[in-house]
């Protein structure tokens, strides 16, 4: 049955009054403001937004228009990094699920039905039983009218009985679109079939850091992460967040992100010393020189490629380089810790393997060289034939090929890969170690063991008969364990005394807990050390003097400083009052 021609000019003159009633409305397409398609990954999204937003930052960009340009950026970039705002804008124009003159689709609701002009080739409408696309340039802006209920009650349908706009395109189209293909729901239906709906994978995360995250998960756990302070008012955070996104999806694996929001967490921004002014600042929590985290704030370009590298320097450098050539494992080596060795043909030490090393920085000592071939007499008879390669020594003291050849497709793999290796090699070492101190006589384990002062016993270790008390201060169950190790190698050695220290005079070696006897160590020092976890007191009871070592407490340090003390290098300070035990 045909269309009776009053009602084909009364559809006419609607569509021509849609075009003449929306000409004017204005609608800023985020897809266009970033120059990014509709079917965009977000990582497409994230790199368009970050080359944009550093072209008209205020801060670099003084030319006219710069700020609203930047605005506009910015909030066409909010719209498409969330998924939910993305889908609505997708599917009404409006980032909220609003119908209206957003621009960019249509839709029905509430018996409504809605037209847009919604990009550079496509327009749409709706055919009551799914999406059509229609050729053109797509200018049109949004129009909406009511059937009124019942599409097909003629009351309520203003060209009559079982008649709608879908008939009219249907008919003038030849029964289909024109370029066009029918599509079961929303453009973004049409990127998850597509497999880029979502968060794509290649978008780094940077999470919300709380006090307790911080707390759980950063704070001394040996591994790095980029963390931006800000607050909603700051400037630049938008810029540093695609920067940090840019670079740690690059180093995925070996770093994380996150950010702090310094309204919402006073207390850790107080406690880390941030201060915040009008901008928002970037730190990296890394572990360059020391068993502890700490802050180092970025300061310099806010380009991937400059954040990239200031990341890679500060990354851990637990490991020694050594040449294969000369090397050989130490023999003792304390505290007494399983050794690895990876070798590899980096002219530097591996991404991963610096990072692996802050994991396993208290559990471990690393090494790693650059090898070419497998022809080193150490590689033959451990029976490497690939390489890289991961060798190990046990703590007595047998070495083993841990994995040759080994292969990974990315940071991350390589990181879970060398971490299998290293917990599997530790789990054996713990055994050996048992094994070994249940074998060993305990008339010799007491003989090594380094006492703990006492008030029963402080006179016979450090009083007036000893000429000088060495005592490590311990806070912790670790620290005890360390220093333990390293007195307790150090008193089995008399070359340290030098020619000029009289031998007859009495040297002891003890160990003391800061957490019990505080009033002990205010004699020394007026806060009692609080800030330190381990340090070495070398106190005179006779003269009552002493000198405090509180860098890191290795052997070779401790070893060089009981040295400079017994020969009269180090200068001494005189106790505040006799220290007393209780």
């Amino acid at each position: 049955m045909g269309i009776p021609l009053r009602c084909l000019l009364v559809a006419l003159l609607v569509l021509s009054s849609v075009s003449l009633h929306v000409s004017a409305a204005k609608t800023i397409d985020p897809y266009k403001v970033l120059g990014v398609d509709k079917n965009a990954s977000q990582r497409d999204i994230q790199k368009a937004f970050h080359k944009l937003s550093l072209k008209y930052h205020p801060d670099k960009n003084k030319g006219k228009g710069a700020q609203e340009k930047f605005e506009e950026i910015n909030n066409a970039y909010e719209i498409l990094s969330d998924e939910e705002k993305r889908k609505n804008y997708d599917l009404y124009g409006d980032e909220k699920g609003n119908p209206g003159f957003g621009g960019g689709n249509f839709g029905n609701h509430e018996g409504h039905t809605y037209f847009t002009g919604g990009g550079p080739k496509t327009s749409y409408f709706t055919s009551g039983d799914g999406w059509q696309t229609m050729g053109g340039q797509g200018n049109t802006k949004t129009f909406s009218f009511s059937f009124g209920g019942n599409p097909g009650a003629s009351g309520g349908n203003p060209f009559g009985g079982g008649f709608d706009l879908g008939d009219v395109f249907s008919n003038l189209f030849g029964g289909g679109s024109m370029g066009g293909s029918q599509h079961g729901g929303s453009a973004g239906s049409a990127r998850a079939n597509t497999g880029t709906s979502g968060q794509h994978s290649g978008a780094a995360k940077i999470q919300d850091i709380t006090t307790q995250i911080f707390s759980k998960e950063i704070s001394d756990q040996g591994i790095t992460w980029l963390l931006l302070f800000y607050t909603p008012q700051s400037k630049g955070q938008f810029v540093l967040e695609s920067v940090m996104q840019d670079v740690v999806h690059s180093l995925d694996g070996v770093l994380r992100a996150g950010k702090v929001n310094c309204d919402n967490e006073k207390s850790l921004c107080k406690k880390a010393g941030v201060s915040l002014g009008k901008s928002a600042r970037l730190f990296i929590y890394s572990y360059t020189t020391t068993e502890k985290g700490s802050l180092h704030e970025y300061s310099g370009e806010h380009d991937a490629k400059s954040l990239k590298t200031f990341c890679q320097e500060h990354l851990p450098r637990f490991s020694k380089r050594v040449d294969i050539g000369q090397f050989s494992f130490p023999p003792n080596v304390l505290p007494n810790l399983p050794q690895v060795l990876l070798l590899s043909s980096k002219k530097d030490t591996p991404v991963m393997w610096r990072a692996i090393s802050g994991i396993f920085r208290n559990r471990l000592i690393f090494y790693d060289a650059e090898v070419h071939d497998v022809s080193h007499p150490l590689l033959k008879s451990l029976g490497v034939k690939n390489l890289p390669a991961l060798i190990g020594r046990t703590v007595n003291g047998e070495e083993h090929l841990l994995k040759d050849g080994i292969s990974v497709k990315d940071l991350r793999s390589g990181i879970r890969e060398l971490k299998t290796l290293l917990e599997s090699f530790e789990k054996k070492n713990k055994k050996l170690a048992s094994s070994q101190a249940n074998k060993k006589p305990s008339s010799q384990r007491e003989e090594n063991k380094v006492p703990l002062l006492t008030a029963s016993n402080v006179e016979e270790i450090c009083g007036e008969k000893t000429s000088v008390c060495i005592i490590g201060v311990f806070g912790s169950t670790k620290a005890k364990g360390q220093l333990e190790a390293v007195l307790s190698e150090i008193s089995k050695k008399t070359l340290i005394r030098g020619q000029n220290y009289n031998s007859g005079s009495a040297l002891s070696y003890a160990l003391l807990d800061k957490n019990k006897q505080s009033a002990f160590l205010s004699s020394f020092d007026k806060s009692g050390f609080k800030s330190s976890d381990k340090l070495l007191i070398a106190y005179k009871p006779r003269r009552g003097r002493f000198a405090v070592y509180n860098d890191e407490v290795t052997l070779e340090e401790a070893e060089r400083f009981v040295g400079s003390v017994l020969n009269g290098d180090v200068q001494l300070s005189p106790t505040k009052q006799k220290p007393v035990l209780r």
